[in-house]
């Protein structure tokens, strides 16, 4: 195994002063105008160049932004749909600056560790092929042809395909994906972790046992014609900005909303939509009638005293509460789930939430008056051991008011990445179905492996313990966004070769394999011309919407292959022309990816021509019609238990968030404007009592430390920041808190790690 502690695993502490800030009442308005034009700037674009990249963005003949997947309107705005971290998203990835080779002659890859996240991305746009030889500290420049045999010869020479690791990242496009899965099918292994494994994951399988389709059952109409609408564990203003808009449209049309969550987040609590002069006149809108200020994992605790309490409600006016008919008719288990509720205190429930009685009677009078509501949530309620069980709980309360299946009502997991959701619809999966196999089989010609991949976890314990050899990233920054980075980067220095495939430089190229290769590749945004001219590929938004996205700039450099031409070329390299298709004529035209995608998915029919229709198509939804595809053929009430809050003496639960400048691990400045923190990131916010009681004070610097199984992990030197947060709650950013995480901290059933509930302790730094 590789030495403890690579030095290339953890961020550095960020240089310059830290300047704390009271946190902001409202998100958005002129100041994300100004910030969005100012990142374009930095990355070297004028006003007209930066209107005009801006301008293309989730436009019907544009490039799909890269960052969230949150829907775009019917009717989109013309050159203004995109928000001002999706303008951060096109600045980074359409940055003039670029990486050649005299760049890694100048750096050693010690010398780039000791550097920022946010300086090693802002160097520029990866422009060539480039291989970390043994025992070297340099990256050198090779060809195309020379990385494509070295990563064949590697395949090629495994003892067994399952000792080849294939992630990919939720950027990724459709017909990337797709192309991906077969190729690795087809070399013979189901090793297909994938980001969802790290923040969706639990939804999927909470939703798929409960109502049988893993995905939201709400339209983005549904969310404008709804009556309540719950925002759980999710924080719109920063990880999906657009999203605001829609709740703003809601709450014109008379919705009232319901924000729960630990943290009082600006974009939870104001909107001023900075597209709107007399929003910005006015102040905006208040986008909270009501704020839960749960403890964090206290949720299962507040929806089992909602459920008690509209139980109370309908024994006090019988038929008015519950939808029996809709009950008898779609669902079962309902009789179980009655009597644990009924066998519950509904005090001690209201205390482990760590809300206040009152507080959530108001919240059951407003669910009262509506039957149209719709549940919204992301990672603060999935990243928990008992995260598969924070979606079922979600299910059960709208089951109990029929509020699945209608109009303005249903479940609505709101995704990261902007096609995370397709990757998985594509066959991204290590578990995937028998049905999607016996189609693979039909359609190629070949038996796919039928036994169980690695997830992200397994992944890293195969690699830790030398049972995987070779890892390949089709995007994204796994190093970081992984749990437990010390073992996570150990895990990939066992491997003998690593390849990613990258728009940009992060930490993950610094920890190296026995040969490690970048391959650069096309961002969205830019012309990806191929033998029959510019193509273009298809991604699926939150809500399960499949459209197109082009791209209209000059690459970064003429030599870059898109995803879906490096799949090819490797496929074409590791498995031979025909088999299981003729790669290279296949990569020709993505229309015949396309064809293949309408063969092998249902829902895909005709494809080629439904893409082509202005804004493209929903995907059928079950859960959305009424039609549940469980065993039963009804929806599933569950009974889920509280989990148990308890903490040792002097120790505090920890809960990992985004900055404003940073979508997933890419850190596109040091600031947090909306919380109020200006040129750092290792921060932890401290209830102001906690602070005192603990001996400290605002600016201390502490080490977070993990004893996780035994073992001790210490993030050091991070700064007190008192902010309202829950008492024995704290909040980090990540990836500086990820070492904390510990690797076998997971959800039951999803193996999400439990990044949003974390047991530490802060110690004052030496």
């Amino acid at each position: 195994m590789a030495a403890d502690g690579p030095s290339s695993a953890e961020p550095p502490e960020t240089d310059g002063t830290l300047i704390v800030e009271p946190p902001k009442k409202k998100a958005a308005g002129l100041a994300s105008v100004r910030s969005a034009f100012a990142h374009m700037h930095k990355h070297g674009h004028s006003v007209p160049s930066s209107i005009r990249i801006l301008g293309q963005m989730n436009q019907i003949d544009g490039f799909d932004c890269p960052g969230c997947a949150w829907p775009e309107p019917d009717d989109r705005a013309a050159l203004t749909e995109f928000c001002e971290n999706g303008a951060k998203a096109a600045a980074w990835e359409t940055t003039r600056h670029r990486l050649d080779w005299k760049f890694f002659q100048r750096h050693s890859i010690d010398d780039l560790a000791r550097q920022s996240d946010y300086w090693l991305g802002l160097q520029g746009r990866l422009t060539q092929p480039l291989m970390l030889r043994p025992g070297s500290r340099f990256y050198e420049p090779i060809d195309w042809n020379e990385a494509f045999t070295r990563i064949a010869d590697s395949l090629k020479a495994l003892d067994s395909p399952n000792e080849a690791i294939f992630y990919t990242s939720g950027r990724t496009s459709n017909e990337a994906a797709f192309l991906y899965q077969l190729f690795v099918r087809a070399f013979g292994t189901n090793n297909l972790p994938d980001c969802s494994n790290m923040c969706h994951e639990s939804s999927g399988v909470g939703l798929g046992e409960t109502v049988g389709v893993g995905k939201g059952s709400v339209t983005l109409n549904d969310v404008h014609e709804a009556d309540t609408i719950i925002v759980m564990g999710q924080n719109p203003g920063t990880n999906h900005p657009r999203m605001l808009t829609a709740l703003q449209k809601a709450k014109k049309n008379g919705a009232q909303i319901i924000a729960i969550n630990p943290l009082p987040e600006a974009g939870l609590m104001g909107f001023v939509n900075p597209k709107s002069p007399a929003q910005i006149l006015s102040g905006g809108t208040q986008i909270a009638d009501l704020f839960l200020q749960v403890q964090i994992n206290g949720d299962v605790a507040l929806l089992k005293a909602l459920m008690c309490l509209l139980l109370e409600a309908e024994a006090r006016s019988p038929g008015d509460v519950l939808d029996e008919d809709f009950i008898g008719l779609y669902t079962d288990g309902f009789a179980e789930l009655r009597a644990h509720l009924e066998s519950q205190d509904v005090d001690a429930l209201i205390e482990a939430a760590g809300v206040a009685r009152a507080d959530l009677e108001q919240a059951v009078d407003i669910i009262l008056r509506s039957r149209k509501t719709i549940v919204c949530w992301a990672m603060g309620l999935t990243q928990h051991k008992n995260g598969v069980g924070n979606i079922r709980e979600i299910v059960n309360f709208l089951l109990m008011r029929g509020s699945i299946g209608m109009p303005g009502a249903g479940t609505c997991p709101v995704r990261g990445h902007s096609n995370v959701q397709g990757d998985r619809t594509m066959g991204i999966h290590d578990r995937p179905s028998k049905a999607f196999l016996d189609r693979i089989q039909e359609v190629f010609g070949f038996d796919p492996p039928r036994e169980h991949g690695f997830n992200t976890v397994e992944a890293i314990h195969a690699m830790f313990e030398g049972r995987a050899k070779i890892f390949f990233a089709m995007g994204g920054n796994f190093l970081q966004a992984a749990p437990d980075t010390d073992r996570t980067a150990h895990a990939l220095e066992n491997c003998d070769l690593i390849v990613h495939v990258s728009t940009k430089l992060n930490r993950g190229h610094l920890v190296r394999g026995k040969w490690s290769i970048i391959l650069p590749c096309l961002g969205r945004s830019e012309v990806d011309s191929q033998a029959y001219g510019p193509q273009f590929v298809t991604v699926e938004n939150s809500m399960g919407v499949v459209h197109s996205s082009q791209g209209h700039l000059k690459p970064a450099n003429a030599e870059l292959y898109s995803e879906s031409a490096i799949v090819a070329r490797l496929g074409q390299e590791v498995l031979g022309p025909e088999t299981p298709v003729s790669w290279c004529w296949l990569i020709e035209n993505y229309d015949r990816v396309r064809d293949l995608i309408a063969a092998t998915i249902p829902g895909f029919e005709d494809f080629n021509a439904r893409v082509r229709e202005p804004g493209g198509f929903h995907l059928h939804n079950g859960a959305r019609e009424r039609e549940f595809n469980t065993e039963s053929g009804k929806a599933r009430f569950t009974v889920n238990h509280v989990p148990d809050l308890a903490l040792p003496e002097g120790a505090y639960r920890m809960m990992t968030v985004r900055t404003h400048d940073q979508y997933n691990t890419t850190v596109y400045g040091n600031d947090d404007r909306y919380r109020g923190i200006r040129g750092g990131r290792r921060v932890v916010f401290v209830n102001e009592e906690d602070i005192l009681e603990a001996g400290l004070t605002a600016g201390s610097k502490v080490d977070i430390t993990n004893d996780f199984g035994g073992e001790h992990r210490i993030a050091p030197r991070f700064t007190v920041v008192p902010y309202p947060i829950p008492r024995r709650c704290v909040a980090t950013y990540f990836p500086e808190a990820n070492i904390l995480v510990p690797l076998n901290n997971y959800a039951a059933g999803s193996y999400t790690p439990a990044s949003k509930d974390v047991t530490v302790r802060l110690t004052p730094s030496a």
